[in-house]
């Protein structure tokens, strides 16, 4: 008897060390693959060969061009325009607003050309006082200055018909010597076509990223050129400046397009090099990345700059690798760390079980400190791009708080033998609350899940445009949830009807997703998954009725 005893524990002992050890192993593996860093044919930013041009807007951290009472500092300007004039020959401004109208003196100092743009809208009279600035601004600054952009994407908008937008054109070409043109999207130059009549040469916009069927990021060099080759064969004669084109590096996907750092780098690396065998003129959108549009286009708005927003430094320098993680070794860490935790939590309390543990439920605690380990440091990057505001900050730290603990808490239960209380246990009257110190705390945990859960879910559903997939966050919480909510069994007793609630919530959430986003988008899909994983949890939840 006491060696079958003594068997019994060793191999109880055995199985989760080679567990552990398997576990470690997926985690170190799996990033050592998602940090791989790339190859491209040429270096997406190299001083030797400097940019065309590059558009710039000096807003930091909480400035932005909606505040009419901000003028950013000249000597701030003066920074960016430093930095600037290292890897490219000109600038494109949008606005002579909020000091910008020092850019032509002080990129002058520096070497660039400036492509001045005049931002233009519904207000006639506004619109007319600016364009006399841009006239002084060109005469004041004649070897600067290399043409005047009358208005940005303004059709697009629908700020303006294009006879009023004929007009200003036309008021501000006879004042000045150099060539003047107007911005839009490709689209918009096609279906308005006259306005090509007025400009010196065409500026059109390419930005594949936000089309409505957009193409991968492997794809979307050879889509932009397409697309600039139909411009050219509509406008003969007209020579065709691509005004803005570019690629996120952080931020949602849509359809097959993913945001990241090597999409980005990849991005610009084949339009420089088709723009060399074709000889044709690239302006990329954008110089710095622009945190302040993050409160209007979501994550992805702030992260078309090919220098970060905060440092100000350059993201693909010449010479360095590119990794979407690279500071994979630091995530890496904290998930080994995490997994390690996990399996310590579960020998902890394999005394409180009074018969041994089955392998199922090893196999359960091994997966979810492999997927906590691996989705840690993927998680803590999205908080910190993801996060804007107050609110922003406050809902991403609860959702990781919840993602680190519920692997802990789950696995605590998991090999305790407990189950997945219900809502009521831990909110509920006081003769049904649960006693349980761990219990109470692992329920606040599952609550604070579901309802960032339905937060995420119900803005995909009525506001996705601009929504982050919480993918990440999400199954490290979730997938310890379930594992403890179908391997330890329900209690007897009633389904509570706000789990039910949200079981259903999730379940049509997951459909609309999917369907919405497309089968390409992998991060829909995943999303999608976890919902309905979290409403099969709370599904089997059960409690007893309370008088």
């Amino acid at each position: 008897m006491h060696s079958l005893i003594w068997g019994s524990r060793t191999i109880g002992f055995r199985t989760p060390l080679a567990l552990l050890f398997v576990s470690l192993g997926i985690i170190a593996a799996v990033w050592w693959w998602l940090a791989t860093p790339v190859a491209l044919a040429r270096a997406p930013i190299d001083g030797a060969a400097k940019l065309e041009c590059v558009s710039y807007a000096p807003f930091r951290g909480d400035q932005t061009p909606h505040d009419p009472t901000l003028i950013v500092r000249p000597e701030q300007i003066a920074e960016d325009l430093a930095e600037l004039a290292k890897v490219s020959k000109c600038i494109r401004t949008y606005s002579i607003d909020n000091g910008l109208d020092k850019v032509p003196e002080l990129a002058s100092k520096v070497g660039l050309k400036v492509l001045l743009g005049v931002w233009i809208g519904r207000d006639r009279v506004k619109n007319a006082q600016l364009a006399d600035i841009a006239v002084s601004l060109v005469k004041d600054h004649p070897g600067t200055v290399a043409a005047i952009i009358v208005g940005s994407e303004v059709l697009l908008r629908g700020e303006m018909t294009a006879s009023d937008l004929r007009q200003i054109i036309r008021s501000v070409k006879p004042r000045v010597n150099v060539p003047v043109t107007y911005a839009d999207v490709w689209e918009f130059w096609l279906r308005y076509r006259e306005v090509a009549e007025d400009v010196d040469f065409v500026t059109a916009h390419f930005l594949p990223y936000w089309e409505d069927v957009p193409p991968r990021a492997e794809e979307a060099a050879a889509h932009v050129d397409d697309m600039r080759k139909q411009v050219v064969a509509a406008f003969p004669g007209k020579e065709i400046l691509i005004g803005e084109t570019g690629w996120p590096s952080h931020g949602r996907m849509r359809d097959g397009a993913l945001a990241s750092r090597v999409n980005q780098a990849r991005f610009i690396s084949e339009i420089l090099e088709r723009a060399r065998q074709n000889n044709f003129r690239v302006n990329f959108f954008e110089a710095y990345d622009e945190p302040w549009k993050r409160r209007w286009e979501g994550t992805v708005g702030g992260y078309w700059g090919l220098f970060d927003g905060t440092e100000r430094k350059l993201k693909y320098p010449a010479g360095v690798a590119i990794s979407n993680y690279p500071f994979w070794k630091l995530q890496m860490a904290s998930g080994l760390i995490l997994c390690v935790g996990v399996f310590g939590v579960a020998l902890f309390t394999l005394k409180r079980r009074p018969s041994p543990t089955p392998l199922a439920s090893w196999l359960a605690v091994a997966m979810s400190a492999t997927t906590g380990g691996i989705l840690l440091g993927v998680s803590a990057d999205k908080m910190l791009h993801e996060s804007y505001g107050l609110g922003g900050w406050l809902i991403q730290g609860f959702l990781l708080a919840a993602a680190v603990t519920a692997p802990l808490l789950s696995t605590y239960a998991l090999t305790s033998g407990r189950w997945l209380p219900s809502f009521l246990e831990v909110l509920g009257p006081p003769k049904g609350l649960t006693p349980f110190f761990m219990a109470n705390m692992l329920g606040i945990t599952l609550i604070v899940t579901t309802l960032i859960a339905v937060q995420t879910a119900l803005s995909l559903i009525f506001d996705a445009r601009w929504r982050d997939f919480p993918f990440a966050a999400l199954t490290m919480a979730v997938v310890p949830f379930w594992t403890l909510a179908f391997l330890n069994g329900s209690k007897s007793g009633e389904r509570p009807l706000s789990e039910a609630v949200f079981a259903g919530l999730f379940a049509m959430a997951a459909v609309y997703v999917v369907f919405n986003e497309g089968f390409e988008n992998w991060q829909a899909m995943w999303t999608g998954a976890i919902y309905l994983l979290l409403g099969s949890a709370l599904w089997r939840a059960r409690t007893v009725a309370i008088a």
